[in-house]
């Protein structure tokens, strides 16, 4: 999920180099602004809930990350027993206390009405084929939902897609959903690590993100149609990925240059773009949208800036232009700084993005196109999350970033949800760690409603 650097960095003490660049400036962080709406609490008694999936009748089916899949009824209650149970599949997961492991999403598949099929990553335990200093492997799976009430999954059901293996406990991503072509998208982060650089075990010399011969750091995308037996996967490569041919990259890669991308998501109106947060080092916490081939610049650059794997906490004088095959590096369209990076620096909003939607609903107008999302612990560390509204720029400039306040204190923001209508809902959690009970599902709603 998030990623334990964060945990680290809070409490580091680190001098921050200001000066100018040589080669290029920032653009001025805009000052918070003041937009407002409501938290109206829907469902508690979670640990940690992850991905929301929003049924045809009205109830959705909840991830938690302790591995249950949970049935949240149109009256707000949660069933008892679980959809899925998967507690028994995950690889170790440190109850009480900060872990990214566990069950971390859930996708329906766009006909899911007709063929009933579910699609879950989590973590896994390191697999035979995995190097043995490996900590996981993160895993894309399909289940089959029974029409049958009450609604329940086999676990023995399971259908592996695809594994990747991790080195670290941490940066896992794995976030998915299904884009207007019908392929399934996920994230996968770089691989972790202690330093959280993309650099040590596991890591390839010029990092995860620059290299197109790994699945860590990057944005797939797969044909869950149907296997390949060719190639004797259980998913078949997109003609048009970039690297489909599999001659200078791997060919389920769809995008790259990512560090630890928490937060996966296509806007379901305007151009239908990939929308990625991606979880940064230490200055930079940024938003990307995503296309085909694009790099993003990991570890090469964090935010607008150029990134010094060597000193992190040290501002860039230059940054890179091209990745190391040539292609441009593309920039996010929203960022904010970290307090990591910028200790008592009053533009600095969190240190550890979360990823969201673009708001097409009906019940909060004044956010009408705008990106609506948060960071995990806020500026302090704890569970004080933060929630942000990115709207975009004239002619395609850098998106503004303003706070959205909703008058009330809600805990960690862990990731967000959208129902059929467009509406948004907040997923926290009341602990930094997996402390049992504190999860809660909150519905944004108008100020005056709540």
């Amino acid at each position: 999920m998030l990623h334990f650097y964060t945990m680290m960095k809070m409490s580091l003490l680190v001098a921050v180099l200001l000066g100018a660049f040589a080669a290029f400036s920032i653009p001025a962080q805009p000052a918070p602004g003041a937009t407002t709406a409501a938290l109206q609490l829907v469902a508690e008694g979670l640990t940690s809930p992850l991905a929301f999936a929003p049924l045809s009748d009205g109830r959705a089916l909840i991830v938690d990350q302790i591995g249950l899949v949970r049935l949240l009824g149109k009256d707000g209650k949660l069933a008892d027993a679980p959809v899925l149970d998967l507690t028994n599949k995950l690889s170790k997961i440190n109850h009480g206390s900060f872990d990214e492991r566990g069950l971390l999403c859930l996708a329906l598949h766009p006909g899911f009405a007709q063929n009933r099929r579910v699609f879950v990553t989590y973590t896994a335990p390191r697999r035979a084929t995995a190097p043995t200093n490996y900590d996981c492997t993160l895993r894309l799976s399909e289940f089959t939902l029974p029409t049958a009430e009450p609604l329940r999954i086999d676990s023995a059901s399971e259908r592996i897609i695809l594994d990747v293996d991790k080195p670290y406990f941490n940066h896992s991503g794995g976030r998915i959903a299904f884009g207007p072509d019908g392929f399934l998208y996920q994230s996968v982060g770089d691989g972790g690590g202690s330093k959280g650089y993309d650099v040590g075990n596991g890591h390839a010399p010029e990092g995860n993100g620059q290299s197109t011969q790994t699945l860590l750091a990057k944005i797939l995308r797969l044909d869950v149609s149907g296997p390949d037996v060719a190639r004797g996967t259980a998913y078949r490569i997109p003609k048009d990925n970039p690297f489909a041919d599999g001659r200078t990259g791997r060919p389920e890669i769809f995008a790259y240059g990512v560090r630890n991308p928490w937060g996966l998501s296509f806007d379901r109106g305007g151009d239908r773009a990939l929308y990625v947060a991606d979880v940064g080092q230490m200055r930079w916490e940024e938003v990307n949208v995503i296309v085909r081939g694009g790099n993003y610049g990991w570890p090469l650059r964090e935010g607008f800036e150029g990134f010094n794997r060597e000193h992190p906490e040290l501002a860039p004088t230059s940054r890179p232009e091209k990745g190391l095959r040539g292609e441009a590096l593309l920039d996010p369209v929203a960022v904010y700084k970290s307090v990591s990076g910028w200790k008592g620096d009053p533009e600095a909003m969190g240190n550890s993005v979360t990823g969201g939607y673009r708001y097409r609903g009906r019940a909060l107008p004044e956010l009408s196109g705008a990106y609506v999302y948060g960071d995990w612990a806020g500026i302090q560390g704890t569970p004080q999350g933060r929630l942000f509204v990115a709207r975009p720029g004239k002619d395609g400039g850098r998106w503004s970033v303003d706070l959205l306040r909703v008058g009330r204190a809600y805990g960690c923001v862990c990731a967000f949800g959208e129902d059929n209508d467009g509406e948004l809902y907040v997923l926290t959690n009341a602990s930094t760690g997996l402390k049992r009970g504190g999860g809660k599902i909150w519905k944004l709603v108008p100020a005056e409603k709540n």
